[in-house]
């Protein structure tokens, strides 16, 4: 009886392991690896959030208005471990899911964003960079 036990056990323990991986994958970066976007890319990123009313779905610490909810709140947004519940928190990632999410991460609800891939990596910097209110 033991050995049909043991493939049971063994699934278990390979589960395991790969939840811990998932969840230590999904870490915020230790402060040595925090991005540290520049003061230009982060007030060019805002020009577009605001542009693009980026702000109409999500609420958007240093974007007063509007404030939507259709969205996530992006408040703290340097400290998620991973964009859209999916990818890795890296500036890259960000700049690709925040240009075509669709894209990115099939089935996500966020429209692809009338924007260039330069002025994507600007909003990844003001997220990377704001503070939050």
């Amino acid at each position: 009886m033991g050995e049909r036990y043991a493939p049971t056990e063994s699934r278990i323990l390979r589960q395991l392991a790969v939840a811990a991986l998932l969840k230590v994958a999904a870490c915020k970066p230790p402060p040595d690896d925090r991005v540290m976007p520049s003061a230009d890319a982060v007030e060019r990123g805002k020009d577009v959030i605001e542009r693009v009313s980026c702000g109409s779905c999500h609420v958007i610490p240093g974007i007063d208005w509007p404030r939507g909810r259709a969205g996530p709140s992006l408040e703290g947004f340097d400290d998620v471990g991973l964009i859209a519940g999916a990818l890795p928190n890296t500036p890259g990632n960000l700049a690709a899911f925040v240009r075509d999410a669709p894209a990115t991460k099939p089935g996500s609800t966020m429209p692809p964003m009338p924007i260039s891939a330069a002025e994507a990596q600007d909003v990844a910097a003001y997220l990377y960079g704001m503070k939050d209110e």
